[in-house]
């Protein structure tokens, strides 16, 4: 299973969530959207433990089958239709969870998140 982490679930694996640290065993591959790693930076520049923390993600960004996943032109594609989708059911969801989604449908990969706005999304593969 090739798996796209959210921040919430990176954070749940650090902190040592048996259940997630099974499921990132059990996966063929992590991808680790850039937005997810924004998000994560963010968090440690904003916390007291920025050093510590950045170092826990570079060493878990280096292991094997651990991939950053950059939005392209065709990512933009997936990110309107998922955009009109959610608008016409008037269910938004924010913009970096939007992103995400987007790069899940793209490189039909399963999300890995805890956020239950992801749930409007039927379409994305959900652990």
């Amino acid at each position: 299973m090739n798996l796209a982490i959210d921040s919430n679930r990176y954070i749940d694996f650090c902190r040592g969530d048996e259940a997630v640290v099974d499921i990132r065993e059990r996966a063929t591959a992590i991808f680790v959207p850039v937005t997810v790693l924004a998000e994560l930076r963010t968090g440690f520049l904003a916390g007291t433990h920025a050093k510590p923390n950045e170092e826990v993600l570079e060493r878990f960004l280096r292991k094997p089958g651990v991939h950053v996943l950059t939005p392209d032109e065709q990512t933009t594609h997936y990110y309107a239709a998922l955009y009109r989708q959610l608008r016409r059911q008037s269910t938004p969801i924010p913009s970096n969870d939007l992103w995400i989604a987007a790069l899940v449908a793209q490189h039909h990969l399963t999300l890995y998140a805890r956020d239950p706005h992801f749930d409007h999304l039927p379409q994305i593969p959900k652990v």
